[in-house]
């Protein structure tokens, strides 16, 4: 997984076209993506952190990385599974005014987290990754998500959108916030 600092998490991906997305280099990109994110655990990976710079993200929060987090702060985070997908040239809208602000980390910013303010309910029109139309509507935690995935395919991190007072390593954020 590419670290910040690498130029491909700065640009703006290309856009797949149907023949690209069903192409067998695209749907190999994906399988490995899903290993790639399972593995480091994550919960979304997009191709530039993996030095793809196309529009492209895989997604998915299994109910195993819920288990062990209390029904009172999975509520608070409006958090639920999502089954794993793919979006592709996502565009993303925010959906009313209400907005959530949390602790946020990426595997491309390995050990470090901090306060990212989010919309609270998007909508994501996007292709599957058989190039089907396809609209998301997300709330709470999964907006997050999505929101975080779609800003890396144009180039952009959480540590711009963060409070950067709240800046810290992972290893603080629970110490001192727990």
């Amino acid at each position: 997984i590419v670290q910040t600092g690498d130029p491909v998490l700065r640009q703006q991906g290309r856009w797949l076209n149907r023949a690209d997305i069903t192409s067998p280099q695209i749907q190999e990109l994906i399988e490995l993506m899903r290993e790639t994110m399972r593995e480091a655990p994550g919960v979304g990976l997009a191709a530039p952190q993996i030095g793809e710079s196309i529009q492209l993200a895989v997604i998915e929060d299994r109910a195993e990385y819920l288990a062990d987090i209390p029904a009172e702060q999975l509520a608070k985070y409006q958090r639920a599974p999502v089954p794993f997908h793919v979006i592709i040239n996502p565009k993303l809208t925010v959906v009313g005014d209400a907005s959530v602000e949390f602790y946020e980390g990426c595997l491309s910013v390995e050990g470090f987290t901090a306060v990212v303010v989010r919309a609270l309910n998007v909508r994501v029109e996007c292709l599957n990754e058989k190039g089907e139309e396809l609209t998301i509507n997300a709330h709470g935690w999964y907006a997050r998500i999505l929101q975080h995935e779609i800003d890396h395919l144009n180039g952009t991190l959480y540590i711009d959108r963060m409070n950067t007072r709240t800046f810290s390593t992972a290893e603080n954020m629970f110490r001192f916030r727990a």
